[in-house]
């Protein structure tokens, strides 16, 4: 009797394959491909989630240029992007075509019964259609499913060519195209699902093709169809899905397109987007219903903002935290914490480490970094505050400025609550000024000033007649 061999794979298990070893050379660019960022997160954040999504036994990556920048890119995100199913990073050396990068991935591929295999710029891909994929792959039991697209102006994807009852024949890259081919629209996604046993035995059947001697994917649907196997088109419910990012104006395409996303998710979660086409926010920005977010606002980051909240016009926000029924109106924040009821601007800045509020007023023309503001306390207009400690219902006068570096190092200034600080004063920190004190307009403040004191640190006015 023959010994067989058991077979490893486990019945329905899925690997899905990101090809990602490109040099991107059309991008005219030092940073590898996929790691340009698209909505505030490198390009293949998207796939990887996705891929995620899908609950494979296991995720591939191939990889090539810039190898382990790419490598050490990933791993020093994969926890914070959630990223749960093990990784396997594939080194494909020598970029020789999509086939070749297959065929460096067997090895990953033959734990699998059935593999997903796409492109690592292909960010908008959703998990809809790759859902739907796979599961008319399954339930139809076919050997290769793949993901087409129609567009309008199909240059530089290859073509699908389909029998008389609609049955994917082939795919003809553009370059081997007939002027008729070249006609059709209907193009390849780069996206498959393969039964991986029949994919095992077609890529070996590979030849090098065109002047660079590349071996391609898409031949393996013809030696899959010569054994018997069903090669189907599965048609994208959006074109813009197949969309590949090759150069900066298909990265800016999808970044349009990512961004439109968002916007209509924030629409309809009960936020209001007055002019969306000139509204920009990052795929990890969230906001709370009854916001209203005012034209030619930018959101960027892991920006959060709570209710009925008023932002922007043309305010941009960064990593920062918002409170319920803020207003933050021709302003700039970065790294900043903005608690409930607070106002901002028009024309102020924020700057990282700066906490503020509740009902904290923050006015024109002023500029606040590493402070802490309490409760009720105001810096309405034309002032510098860094590195400052504001107790509540304090009120800093019309340019005032905190002199908080003395050439080597930051000091701090710390203003006790009630405390009343005129006009065009200059806080020498360190300093302390007390609760209830009050400092004269104009004064140069390089003392502490005790709880309930009046400083003054200005020269006696003298008026002389002139001759």
């Amino acid at each position: 009797m023959k010994n067989s061999k058991k077979s490893s794979v486990r019945p329905g298990s899925l690997g899905i394959l990101l090809l990602a070893a490109g040099k991107g050379t059309r991008m005219r660019s030092e940073t590898p491909k996929v790691l340009h960022s698209l909505g505030g997160r490198p390009m293949i954040y998207y796939l990887l989630r996705l891929a995620n999504a899908l609950k494979p036994n296991g995720i591939g990556i191939v990889l090539g240029h810039e190898f382990d920048t790419v490598k050490k890119a990933i791993q020093a995100g994969v926890k914070e992007w959630g990223i749960s199913k093990p990784i396997t990073f594939i080194h494909q050396k020598e970029q020789k075509g999509s086939g070749s990068a297959v065929l460096e991935s067997m090895s990953f591929l033959k734990k699998h019964q059935t593999a997903i295999v796409t492109c690592g710029d292909s960010p908008l891909l959703t998990f809809d259609t790759l859902f739907a994929l796979l599961g008319g792959h399954r339930s139809e039991k076919h050997q290769v499913s793949l993901l087409t697209a129609r567009f309008r102006d199909p240059k530089g994807y290859g073509r699908i060519i389909r029998s008389p009852m609609g049955e994917v024949l082939k795919i003809i890259e553009e370059s081997h195209c007939t002027p008729k081919e070249a006609a059709i629209n209907e193009i390849n996604s780069g996206t498959y699902c393969f039964e991986v046993s029949l994919l095992v035995d077609a890529i070996k059947k590979l030849v090098p093709k065109g002047s660079n001697k590349e071996f391609y994917l898409t031949d393996c649907l013809e030696h899959i169809r010569s054994e018997g196997g069903r090669v189907t088109g599965f048609p994208s419910p959006s074109p813009e899905e197949a969309l590949g990012v090759n150069t900066r104006i298909q990265l800016a395409q999808a970044e349009r397109v990512l961004n439109r996303r968002a916007l209509e998710r924030l629409m309809l979660s009960g936020v209001s987007v007055l002019d969306p086409n000139t509204t920009y926010i990052d795929v990890d920005v969230e906001v709370a219903q009854d916001t209203v977010i005012h034209p030619g606002t930018i959101l960027r980051g892991k920006t959060k903002i709570g209710k009925s909240c008023v932002i922007g016009p043309y305010s941009i926000i960064v990593d920062s935290q918002i409170g319920n029924e803020c207003s933050v109106i021709n302003s700039w924040m970065e790294g900043a914490k903005l608690h409930e009821k607070s106002e901002v601007g028009p024309w102020a800045r924020l700057r990282p480490g700066t906490i503020a509020g509740p009902r904290v007023r923050i006015g024109n023309f002023s500029e606040v970094k590493n402070t802490r503001i309490g409760y009720g306390s105001k810096v309405p207009h034309l002032s510098y505050v860094g590195d400052a400690d504001i107790a509540e219902d304090v009120n800093v006068g019309a340019g005032t400025i905190t002199c908080n570096y003395d050439g080597h190092k930051k000091n701090k200034t710390v203003i006790a609550a009630k405390a009343f600080i005129g006009s065009n004063v200059n806080l020498v920190a360190p300093v302390k000024i007390g609760r209830g004190a009050t400092i004269a307009a104009g004064s140069t403040i390089t003392e502490n000033v005790p709880d309930g004191n009046i400083a003054f640190a200005r020269e006696r006015q003298v008026n002389k007649e002139r001759k």
